[in-house]
């Protein structure tokens, strides 16, 4: 694929974020509507969490089968052609669940964390933000979503938080865990993770294997369009939405998924880059071909 071509994937809504304070679609009619919008711009990925659908419990995780089938029979019905990203990032080795949330749905991608994480944030007070925890995917629990993903034919995007998860994903490769070409997404600006520099970008790609698809994945407010012109200028895919800020790169905050895809395109163009189309994505990831 010409390197003048990007695949741009649109964040929907993360994970507890309060849709009574901010513009994170939830329900399976809000979530399409927000898809169709990031696709309308230029996204052909989208990239989604599910949701509690009870009155009032929006900001929590839902691991059930039937709402993660709702969600994504919705997007599909308003953007047929988009590529469907789920998560599958869950505490614990619990692994169940989101195996059956891919297994009810059947996207074509979804994430894979690469490696552990402890998951940290500290207030101006130095207080902890929440308990620390552990965000913990051991090899066992990866090898446990790799059979399955490929059992589905799903593409795994592999999520690194830090360096050394960067590095692990060749060892995945020689252990034959993980197929060739990988899909791997730079997580930068997690406070306990790799801090969203634009500095960083030629060091972790000098870690990554050679044939790697790669985007970044940029949490934060203002620092983050930096680094998504860095990734642009350097041949990487991009992605943002309401899951990674809320801001625009003027500094506003941004009402919709759509409005934060079309300034991506513009930063994709400012490098002279056209987004790719979501059968190009497809091309790009192999999506389709014999397993």
């Amino acid at each position: 694929m010409s390197k003048d071509r990007v695949a741009i994937t649109c964040s929907l809504n993360g994970i507890l974020t309060d849709p009574r304070k901010h513009p994170v679609p939830v329900t399976p009619e809000q979530m399409a509507q927000s898809a169709k919008e990031a696709y309308n711009a230029g996204a052909s990925i989208v990239h989604i969490h599910f949701r509690q659908q009870k009155p009032g419990l929006g900001h929590f995780p839902s691991w059930e089968p039937d709402v993660a089938k709702a969600i994504t029979d919705a997007i599909r019905d308003a953007c047929p052609d988009i590529v469907v990203n789920y998560t599958t990032g869950i505490m614990g080795d619990a692994v169940e669940a989101p195996i059956q949330c891919l297994e009810a749905g059947l996207p074509e991608m979804a994430a894979m964390n690469a490696g552990s994480l402890n998951y940290l944030r500290t207030r101006q007070d130095g207080n902890w933000a929440w308990p620390p925890m552990l965000f913990d995917n051991p090899v066992e629990k990866i090898q446990k979503m790799l059979d399955a993903m490929y059992r589905l034919n799903i593409v795994p995007e592999c999520e690194c938080f830090d360096t050394g998860i960067v590095r692990s994903i060749r060892m995945y490769i020689e252990n034959g865990m993980l197929k060739s070409p990988p899909f791997v997404s730079l997580v930068m600006g997690v406070a306990s993770g790799m801090p969203a520099r634009a500095d960083l970008l030629p060091i972790l790609l000098d870690e990554l294997v050679d044939d790697a698809h790669w985007q970044t994945i940029v949490i934060g407010r203002e620092e983050v369009w930096p680094v998504h012109r860095a990734a642009a200028a350097l041949g990487g895919n991009l992605r943002t939405g309401l899951e990674d800020t809320f801001y625009m790169p003027d500094g506003s905050r941004a009402t919709s998924n759509g409005q934060l895809i079309e300034a991506l395109v513009q930063v994709a163009r400012d490098a002279g880059r056209e987004p790719m189309s979501p059968q190009e994505t497809r091309q790009m990831l192999g999506i389709g071909e014999a397993s």
